[in-house]
């Protein structure tokens, strides 16, 4: 079986779906892994380390694309690679079905076997594979360090011979695995940090983690897989009201809060950011999928009465060496699921197998997917 792993062509996008480690436990495992020239490169990993690994380098794309049984990618194909591929080839990637629609009409059109990190069942059994918690971990721990190279001020208390300098007071909004990172982070830097979620569940969490968790008057909103459903307008109203207060007391505001497959939910109005002090900084992980943020321009970092909101596009992919690691472990565990025997065997009685997969035998076969292709 050969694996192919293309260089990705997104702009801004400098991981790699497979590094040097990787490619070595899928060479013992019987397969064979061709990756492009230069295809690491972004990540610090020359085609010299591939090679060592025990992978082929391929000068051109298209040849890669056309022999490959198992394609690798960070990002969703475009038009012009799955045109290459050929039928029954299985691809592995962030698809994003909800605004990828003409992308995954397309797989299913030329008969690609494709797989959507995005849609990995949360059991506990498919953990290794989990590329959105992974992803999803290294943003948190970065919006951090963003936030602390911008806000012109220390984080931790220092008592010196002039005087005691207040802690920076750290809101995060979402406590999933990139704002419970984020909580972790900030704390480490000596922040005070408080927490709000939709889902109560996670209150433990966040005071394991040393910070002060926010509850509001509202009815719990968790979804299926322990992730936040998408909200009413009438909750999101309730709670813009409620978090105000909160926001506008805070020095520091990272918004992580975003529902699988949908616009993330607006929790900052215009109105907020303008009540925070001058100086104050907000990083908006949501940017990419509408923002939390309602002055929020992806890939772009606005001030506001001299509030920065910074909303960098891709945070895992400023930090390719590691995020590229654990996207590449994420993705080769759930390829070695899907093989026996150094042949590709696809179980569709196997939740993981069923749940991930987007397309196969010319159709678009999740019922998730559908919905979201449909609605996109």
């Amino acid at each position: 079986m050969k694996v192919g792993v293309p260089r990705e062509i997104e702009q801004g996008e400098r991981r790699v779906a497979l590094v040097p480690d990787t490619v070595k436990i899928l060479v013992a495992a019987g397969l064979e892994v061709a990756v492009e020239a230069g295809a690491g490169a972004a990540a610090y990993l020359g085609d010299d380390l591939y090679q060592t690994a025990g992978a082929t380098v391929a000068s051109r794309a298209g040849t890669l694309l056309r022999d490959a049984d198992a394609v690798l990618k960070v990002q969703a194909p475009r038009e012009s690679e799955i045109s290459l591929l050929k039928k029954g080839a299985v691809l592995i990637s962030f698809l994003q079905p909800a605004t990828q629609g003409d992308i995954v009409r397309s797989l299913a059109t030329h008969g690609i076997t494709a797989f959507s990190l995005e849609l990995l069942p949360r059991i506990s059994r498919a953990q290794s594979m989990d590329a959105l918690s992974s992803q999803a971990s290294a943003a948190g721990y970065k919006a951090v360090l963003m936030a602390a190279d911008r806000i012109g001020k220390l984080f931790p208390m220092m008592m010196t011979a002039a005087g005691t300098v207040a802690p920076t007071r750290v809101l995060v909004m979402g406590a999933g695995v990139a704002g419970l990172q984020a909580i972790a982070t900030a704390r480490r830097l000596g922040a005070v940090v408080s927490a709000y979620d939709v889902r109560p569940a996670v209150k433990e969490e966040v005071h394991s983690l040393g910070a002060t968790f926010i509850e509001l008057p509202l009815e719990t909103q968790e979804g299926e897989g322990g992730y936040a459903r998408e909200q009413s307008e009438e909750f999101l109203r309730k709670q813009r009201e409620l978090i105000g207060e909160h926001v506008a007391k805070s020095d520091v505001v990272i918004t992580t809060a975003a529902v699988p497959g949908r616009r993330a939910p607006l929790l900052v109005t215009a109105d907020m950011v303008k009540g925070m002090r001058p100086g104050s900084v907000i990083v908006d992980l949501a940017s990419e999928t509408g923002g939390n943020v309602e002055l929020t321009q992806a890939g772009k970092d606005v001030d506001v009465n001299g509030v920065t909101l910074i909303g960098t596009r891709n945070v895992p992919s400023t930090m390719p060496l590691t995020t590229s690691q654990l996207f590449a472990r994420n993705v080769a565990n759930l390829l070695l699921h899907l093989v026996k025997n150094g042949v590709l065997a696809l179980d569709f009685q196997d939740e993981i197998t069923k749940g991930a997969c987007v397309t196969h035998g010319g159709e678009i076969v999740n019922e998730r997917a559908k919905q979201m292709v449909s609605a996109a």
